[in-house]
């Protein structure tokens, strides 16, 4: 096996955002994120760098020039370091930077493995269960069961209570009551599951799934599927989880055993 791993990294991290002054929520990218010293992207990278299997590693950015360019300045060198390289991803959706960063894969590979930039915990011996299974199926994802109860929610419930006090005094968004749904059903959850990545795919037959006119889907192996094609899956692992909302991050941090970025006491930074 020849295996070219293809890191989408394009995304505007629109759900990750803290609160900011006046209720205002604060973009941040979660990329950018601290683990053990160094930023999300670069450990997930790292996952790959030392796996005889893997030949190459491909991280598409973001497709803006401005933006490319400062994701570039922030993550170029270190990307180069290890061995990766780094092209522009597209314009609107994971489907079309992957798409793109598909042109840039070596002739040599055989292999093209997809993992999200965001999945930093992923474990060598969870991506070693589908490399060595890739070697016998032309696509192959890692999934682990649904272990809640999963429902559909219908239309919004209106839950008029007044003004929020606290939002009074503390400013908008403080205290804030959530939205409420009506569940229109309850789903039996009986043979789904979650689907995680690295996801691998015989490298002709996912070139052939993004030759299809309609390239909307939530991950790679949709479009495979919609060839008509068999994917087959893995045991996933809980623990690989993709970094989505500022929660995650403390959350990522314990499982690979790092602690947070060492910050002074407020009351001694002046």
């Amino acid at each position: 096996m020849n295996i070219c791993v293809i890191i989408p990294a394009a995304g505007a991290s629109r759900r990750f955002s803290e609160p900011g002054g006046e209720g205002i929520l604060a973009s941040r990218n979660k990329l950018d994120e601290d683990l053990g010293g160094r930023p999300v992207l670069q450990r997930t990278v790292e996952l790959f760098t030392k796996d005889h299997r893997v030949s190459s590693v491909i991280v598409a950015g973001p497709f803006d020039p401005a933006a490319f360019a400062e994701f570039k300045l922030r993550h170029g060198d270190r990307l180069s370091m290890l061995g990766a390289s780094l092209v522009q991803g597209g314009k609107h959706h994971r489907s079309e930077t992957v798409g793109t960063a598909l042109a840039h894969v070596p002739e040599g590979a055989t292999h093209v493995a997809v993992h999200d930039a965001a999945r930093p915990a992923a474990s060598p011996e969870l991506i070693d269960r589908v490399f060595e299974t890739a070697s016998r199926h032309d696509a192959v994802i890692p999934a682990v069961p649904v272990p809640d109860t999963v429902k559909r929610v219908g239309d919004e419930v209106d839950d008029d209570v007044g003004a929020d006090p606290l939002a009074a005094i503390l400013g908008p968004g403080a205290g804030s009551k959530s939205t409420l749904h009506e569940i229109s059903e309850t789903l039996d959850r009986a043979g789904l599951v979650l689907a995680q990545t690295p996801q691998v795919f015989a490298r002709a037959l996912l070139v052939r799934a993004y030759a299809q006119d309609d390239l909307t889907s939530t991950d790679d192996a949709s479009l495979v599927e919609r060839l008509g094609e068999r994917v087959v899956t893995v045991e996933g692992d809980v623990r690989n989880i993709k970094i989505t909302t500022p929660a995650d991050v403390p959350l990522v941090r314990a499982i690979l055993g790092f602690k947070g970025p060492a910050q002074r006491a407020t009351h001694k930074k002046f």
